[in-house]
């Protein structure tokens, strides 16, 4: 069974090699999966071991080092829960 719990405000992390840096706002994400279909680079995924405070599972990246700042999962997060800055 899925473990809730209170998230940070953010989850954030860097690519270094490519000086991107980006954020999901697990509290705002439903789990509708479109970030995970858009990504390019198929980095993202819905976490099915975490649940939000509004019960959904968030998105989560799971390679930051191969992201490259595209910015396609933002741009179709209808919750504006990601935040890509180059």
């Amino acid at each position: 069974m899925p473990q809730s719990f209170d998230f940070p405000k953010q989850t954030q992390q860097e690519n270094k090699n490519h000086m991107i840096h980006w954020s999901i706002q697990a509290e705002y994400c439903k789990g509708c999966g479109l970030c995970v279909d858009a990504c390019p680079k198929q980095i993202l995924r819905i976490d099915p071991d975490t649940i939000n405070q509004k019960g959904h599972s968030p998105a989560q990246i799971t390679n930051a080092s191969r992201c490259t700042g595209c910015g396609f999962c933002a741009l179709m997060c209808p919750d504006c829960a990601i935040t890509i800055v180059k």
